[in-house]
């Protein structure tokens, strides 16, 4: 196979991709800028750093992600395979020890014969070879001006964030309790809070100084991870049915379900740390501070990490980019990761392996594949390529872009039918297409 694969930034997307191309027999160069010159919220200089929450999604056959994490590990996926390595208690979603698993994909890419990582920022496409643009929501401003100058202006932005962490030995046990929504195993801490409290919460919530964007920035939440600053203004009950819903979680010394829940997950796996599920957020740090420390149990609490909020980029994806995740203006180059218009780390993995793949096709003249409708991972791309360009916004995996079976039963049951069809018809791609499945 003559020829390399320009692989451009380093996170979870990029690890995928080079991996991918790399064990299909192609010669890959993998770049990442840091340490020579970070971003806003990364903190370190390993591959595929996580910046967000430490959760991958839910696992269970009932669950979207739970199917594309079933299709990415008969792949063969680095990134599944070290959060199966870094697993820490989460109830039903596979969550992971953020330190242990960046070091074990960079482990993986740095260690494969057929990658080369290069430490470098790149402010042009290289003009040889095939490029893998995953490059992130964080996309430097060089590469995004010079990739407006070749391709029009294709770029969308909105911001994400991420939650504050606390010493679990600063949580006050005696008033938070651990417990699972409903029949889950009691994986999560959870704080309980009466009107009075929640309401001086609430309004101390409104008064909070938020981050103020440069003018030229205009802050476009993505639904799935709207800053609790944000939830707070559009009502005074809006956070009682999202992050701080009491339903399923009694207090277990009253016996009673609290007015509102504050519930914190672990985040490592020797559980020393846990974030505030549901609490990401751009506050000033001091009114953070002061916030959390309003919740019960938590008014002794140490933060380890404040929440951040930076801009994501992505690409306007149905005007750009083919179902296979190559460029239509430019088949040479494709997109893989937020860029090209998903949204969550699983999403991000899994879009950087078909993209590393098809780079290698490519490269061997081989043409594209992409996966059938029934499996996840083809209905995200498929809706990627398809969907509106005037409203365009990421998307993460959901049973709404695979098609129903026709079976009787409960949404429990149809799900379940889903997952075991998608995953069915993934193998089955995957044998036709010659690529080498890992044993479920």
């Amino acid at each position: 196979m003559k020829g390399i694969v320009h692989v451009i930034g380093g996170g979870l997307a990029g690890s995928e991709a080079a991996l991918a191309a790399a064990r299909s027999g192609a010669r890959v160069r993998l770049y990442e800028m840091r340490p020579a010159k970070m971003t806003p919220a990364h903190r370190t200089d390993r591959l595929a750093e996580l910046v967000c929450s430490n959760s991958l999604g839910g696992e269970a056959e009932t669950n979207a992600k739970g199917l594309l994490q079933a299709e990415m590990r008969v792949a063969g996926s680095a990134v599944m395979a070290a959060a199966d390595a870094t697993r820490v208690p989460a109830g039903g979603a596979l969550a992971v020890d953020r330190e242990l698993f960046s070091a074990g994909v960079t482990e993986a890419v740095a260690g494969h014969p057929g990658v080369e990582v290069v430490r470098r920022e790149v402010a042009a496409l290289p003009e040889d070879g095939v490029v893998v643009l995953a490059t992130g929501p964080l996309t430097s401003e060089p590469l995004a001006a010079h990739l407006k100058a070749r391709f029009g202006d294709p770029f969308l932005s909105y911001y994400d964030a991420a939650a504050p962490v606390v010493l679990f030995e600063s949580i006050d046990m005696g008033t938070c309790y651990f417990a699972g929504r409903y029949d889950q195993s009691p994986d999560y801490i959870n704080c309980p809070m009466d009107e009075a409290r929640y309401r001086r919460f609430y309004q101390r919530l409104l008064e909070a100084r938020r981050h103020q964007p440069h003018d030229w920035e205009r802050l476009e939440f993505f639904e799935a991870c709207v800053p609790i600053e944000e939830l707070g203004r559009r009502g005074y009950r809006t956070l009682l049915f999202g992050p701080m819903k009491p339903v399923g979680l009694p207090d277990p010394k009253t016996g009673r379900i609290p007015f509102a829940v504050v519930q914190l997950r672990r985040e490592d796996r020797a559980g020393r740390m846990w974030s505030l599920v549901g609490f990401q957020t751009g506050l000033k740090w001091g009114d953070q501070k002061e916030l959390v420390r309003l919740i019960p149990g938590l008014e002794r609490a140490e933060i380890v990490r404040y929440g951040v909020m930076h801009r994501n980029t992505y690409l306007n994806a149905p005007r750009m980019l083919e179902a296979s995740l190559r460029f239509r203006a430019e088949p040479r180059v494709l997109a893989a990761g937020v860029l090209s218009g998903v949204e969550g780390y699983l999403e991000s993995a899994a879009t950087g392996w078909l993209a590393g793949w098809n780079a290698a096709r490519a490269l061997s003249g081989e043409p594209p594949v992409v996966p059938p409708e029934e499996t996840m991972l083809g209905g995200l791309v498929r809706f990627l390529a398809g969907a509106n360009p005037e409203n365009f916004q990421p998307m993460n995996a959901n049973w709404g872009l695979v098609p129903p079976v026709a079976v009787r039963g409960s949404k429990r049951e149809r799900r379940q039918a889903m997952f075991r069809r998608g995953l069915a018809a993934f193998e089955a791609w995957l044998r036709r297409s010659g690529w080498a499945l890992t044993p479920a």
